[in-house]
Order: structure tokens, then C-alpha cells, then sequence
């Protein structure tokens, strides 16, 4: 390439500078989010904006601007005033720019005024997308369903242990008659790290679940930017569906987020959550001591009316004694009348018995048997039974009706 034709870098840069003063001479409406933002010692304001993509995070442009001490803080203050939060990163804003450029700094955007009707617009716009898409996907009523216990005293708290609003949440809690157990998650509770940081917070407690009765979300109060993370749809859709029930003390004092909206109990302020824990063991104590009470009188009653029964059974007891007694005496008393004939009888039929008996005997005695005309053959002082027996002996007794009389055997022993 011929010398002749070249240019320096300052001339670039020269003609770069002259051809943006040509194109944008007026100042521009510009929407942007601001990425991140400072304040130097000389009290100017410099900012870093992006532009995302539709449909993720990415930035897909980039710019450094600045707004002169001269300006910052009248136009600061209109914003605040206007919108009730301060100008921080993370929000989107529609300002009328100056381009400038620099030969040494480059591109930059000087901001003389800022919109805030607009920033409204967006950042209720987003809010209302994400209530829209909690809706549309079925889980706005989730956590509002999850049953809460009546004693809920094992906490999960999701907060700064630097913040203002755990410390009067705690504070609360202390000076109840209760006892509460308290774990604390720490989370960043604003900025723009804030929703990733109590989400995170949020799947830790979700890990160990059985250990907690219920989930409290609380911060101190704060500009409307500072609580716009809990517009978001990640940190929402966490809560809307967390398998315990959620307490919000997130301190807005105007408008109600959608955490507030998707929690299954929302109230304004930390201390406010702290009290309505307290109370709600207050009621379920009353309860208790209301239903010891009941419990009481119950078994007065009981005791009362079991002693008027058993009063009863034992004279009911008593009657049926003395009626079995006079019962029996009667039969006693009978028995005495009926006892003598009845024996006279028994010995009468006993005695016949016994006649008869006797009868029997005597009529088959020996005695009786022998003046019959029998006779008993002994031999040796034992009866004789066979003619086997009678032929071995040769000395017999015989006795018969008037007398016992002996012979001598002399028949020779023989067999049949």
C-alpha cells in the first residue's frame, strides 16, 4: 500500500469523533439497563449499560456513560422522588443521551435526563410477566396449599446477619415466653446478586426440609430497587413451590411483591413476622391451657359421675347380698324342717336295704349250704375243687351239717 495513503491513529480517531458529532448533534433517547454503577469523591456518576437479549442475559451491547456532578444530583433526586427507588444496577431506565467520543477514552454517553415513568412502566411490566407466567404454569397457589403446623418453632431464616431487619426479627423473638429454634441462611438480601443468593439459600433449606416448620424470608425496608429481585420470576417460582410454607418480612411499605404474593403468609416488616409467630404460639398455648381446662372438668365429671355409679352398684350389691342371704336362709330353714323325715326315710331304705342284703348272705353261707346235704372235702386245712386234687391226698376231712369227720384215702392215684 502506497505511504501516501495512510493515517495516523490520532486521525482516526478525529474523523471517528467529527463523524459522530455529525450524525448524532442532538441528544438521544436511549432505554438501556444499568450494569453497574459508582459515584467518585468529586461527585460524578459513572455507569456501565447493557442491552440484553430477548431471551437470555447476555449483554448483546455495551457502554460506559457518565453524568456530571453539575447534573447528578437534581436528576438523582427527581428519579427517587418519581419512583421511589434510587438509580442502581439492575434497573432499566430511559435517558436522553449526549454521544461522545474520546481519542484516549473512546465511546461514551453523557445522560442529561432520565425518564422515570418509564422505569415504572418496565419494572411493573416485568412484575405483571411474572405473576402472568406463575399463573400460566399452574404453581401460584402452591405454597399456599402447604399445610402450616400449629407449633411452628423450628425456623429456617433466609436473611443478612447484617441486616436491621434480622436483628429486630430476632430481637422479637427473644423477648417471647417461647422458646424458638433458629437457623440462619445467609443470602445477599438486594442488589443484583440478590435473587441467585437467596435461591441458593432456598435449595439448601429445601435439602434438609424435615428439619424446619416453616421458612422466613426477611429483610429491613429498602428503595423499590433495592426489592425488585423479589419480582423476579426465578426467585418466585422457588417459593411459590417450596415444599414448606414461607413467611415474607421484606419490608415494602407501598407495593406488595410477588414473593409477598406467592408466599403462604406475607406481612410488611420483620418484626411483624416475629410478632405473628409469637401470637400464633400465644393462641395455640390459650388452647392449650383452655383445653387442660376442659380436660379438668372432664374428669371431674367422670370421676364424679363414677363415684355416684359405683355408690349405686354397691348398694345395688348390698340389696342382692341381703336377698340371697334371706334366699338361702329360707332354704336352710326348710332344709331343717325337711332334714329329719328325709333321713328317717334314708334309714329306712337303708335298713331295708340292708335286710335284704343280709337275706342274700345268709342264704349262701357255707352253713346253709352244708344242711342242704353238701359236704366240703379238705385236705391239708384247704378246700378240695376237682377229683385230680382228691385223688392225690390220702387224708381227707370232711365236714358237713352237724360235724367234721376224717377218713384216710386208700383209693391209689389214678388219671382220667
Amino acid at each position: 500500500m502506497p505511504l501516501a495513503t495512510h493515517i495516523s491513529l490520532g486521525e482516526l480517531q478525529r474523523r471517528v469523533k467529527e463523524s459522530l458529532i455529525e450524525r448524532f448533534p442532538a441528544p438521544l433517547w436511549v432505554t438501556a439497563e444499568i450494569a453497574d454503577l459508582k459515584v467518585n469523591y468529586a461527585g460524578h456518576c459513572y455507569l456501565e449499560l447493557i442491552e440484553k437479549g430477548s431471551h437470555d442475559s447476555v449483554p448483546k451491547a455495551q457502554a460506559r456513560a457518565v453524568i456530571w456532578r453539575s447534573n447528578y444530583g437534581a436528576l438523582s433526586t427527581y428519579f427517587e422522588q418519581e419512583t421511589g427507588q434510587r438509580l442502581a444496577a439492575g434497573i432499566r431506565i430511559l435517558a436522553s443521551v449526549v454521544v461522545n467520543y474520546h481519542e484516549l477514552y473512546g465511546f461514551s454517553l453523557q445522560i442529561i435526563a432520565i425518564d422515570p415513568a418509564f422505569t415504572l412502566g418496565d419494572m411493573e411490566q416485568q412484575r405483571q410477566q411474572t405473576i402472568a407466567r406463575l399463573q400460566e404454569e399452574g404453581v401460584w397457589e402452591l405454597n399456599h396449599t402447604q399445610p402450616m403446623p400449629p407449633l411452628v418453632q423450628r425456623l429456617a431464616i433466609i436473611s443478612s446477619p447484617q441486616a436491621a431487619g434480622y436483628r429486630d426479627f430476632m430481637q422479637e423473638l427473644s423477648q417471647s415466653p417461647y422458646a424458638f429454634h433458629t437457623t440462619l441462611f445467609h443470602a445477599v438480601m438486594q442488589g443484583g446478586g440478590a435473587e441467585d443468593s437467596i435461591v441458593a439459600a432456598l435449595d439448601a433449606i429445601a435439602e434438609h426440609q424435615e428439619a424446619f416448620d416453616a421458612v422466613v424470608i426477611v429483610r429491613g425496608g429498602g428503595s423499590t430497587s433495592d426489592l425488585n429481585c423479589f419480582n423476579g420470576y426465578r426467585l418466585c417460582a422457588h417459593i411459590a413451590q417450596f415444599p414448606r410454607p414461607i413467611l415474607t418480612g421484606i419490608g415494602h411499605d407501598k407495593d406488595q411483591s410477588v414473593a409477598d404474593m406467592v408466599a403462604h403468609t406475607a406481612l410488611k416488616t420483620p418484626t411483624a413476622v416475629a410478632t405473628w409467630l409469637v401470637e400464633r404460639m400465644a393462641t395455640l398455648d390459650g388452647w392449650l391451657e383452655g383445653a387442660a381446662l376442659q380436660l379438668h372438668d372432664l374428669l371431674q365429671r367422670t370421676m364424679r359421675s363414677e363415684e355416684l355409679r359405683l355408690e349405686r352398684l354397691c348398694q345395688t350389691l348390698r340389696q342382692e347380698a341381703r336377698n340371697r342371704l334371706t334366699h338361702h336362709r329360707l332354704r336352710l330353714n326348710q332344709a331343717g324342717v325337711l332334714l329329719p323325715e328325709r333321713v328317717r326315710d334314708a334309714l329306712r331304705y337303708e335298713h331295708k336295704r340292708l335286710e335284704i342284703a343280709q337275706e342274700a348272705v345268709e342264704s349262701r353261707s357255707p352253713q346253709r349250704i352244708l344242711q342242704l346235704g353238701f359236704a366240703i372235702v379238705r385236705a391239708d386245712g384247704h378246700a378240695l375243687r376237682s377229683k385230680e386234687e382228691l385223688c392225690r391226698h390220702k387224708l381227707l376231712s370232711i365236714e358237713l351239717a352237724d360235724g367234721v369227720t376224717e377218713i384216710r384215702n386208700t383209693k391209689p392215684e389214678t388219671k382220667n
